[in-house]
């Protein structure tokens, strides 16, 4: 049977921080990576510009073209929800069996642990400089150096989508 781990993220956007912990988890001794896209069903806002299927098609992308692979990365998408332990049996329906979470956030963290999921906390990748709130900064100040802070195919998407000129809107209207 495979070694798989959760990650569990909004990834608005999808960043180099992102990549780099997808790396560190398979470098772990995992096979594959369940990568759960949350709040699914908020989006065009400041905080979630991006639907649940465009944030998909960025960690596809992403796969493809920084040497992760396809195979190594199963998505899915959850709808915003309250953070108790009930949540994590709901959690987990909407991915396949895994052997462990991979998070910073403590209350997660506490909340798998109690259900009985070994917990990898992963250090930071350089988080001031990754950080999707700095990156839609970025972008909503036409601040082309939001581009080298995410992989280049996902800059491609997020421009071909529309996503500078929306974050722009969203942002300008905050």
């Amino acid at each position: 049977m495979k070694r798989r781990a959760m990650i569990f993220g909004r990834f608005q956007p999808l960043h180099l921080g992102h990549i780099e912990l997808f790396k560190w988890t398979l470098a772990r001794g995992f096979d594959e990576i369940a990568v759960l896209v949350g709040m699914a069903s908020e989006n065009y806002t400041p905080q979630n510009p991006f639907t649940a299927g465009e944030r998909i098609e960025m960690i596809r992308i992403a796969a493809e073209t920084t040497g992760i692979g396809l195979d190594k990365i199963i998505t899915s998408a959850i709808p915003t929800l309250e953070t108790n332990i009930g949540c994590t049996y709901y959690v987990l329906s909407y991915v396949p069996k895994i052997e462990a979470i991979v998070t910073r956030n403590p209350t997660i963290a506490r909340i798998f642990k109690d259900a009985g999921y070994k917990v990898l906390t992963p250090p930071l990748f350089d988080r001031e400089k990754y950080r999707a709130t700095h990156i839609r900064r970025l972008i909503a100040q036409n601040n082309p150096e939001w581009r080298r802070l995410v992989p280049p195919g996902v800059a491609e998407y997020i421009e071909e989508i529309g996503g500078v000129d929306r974050i722009r809107d969203i942002m300008s209207s905050d």
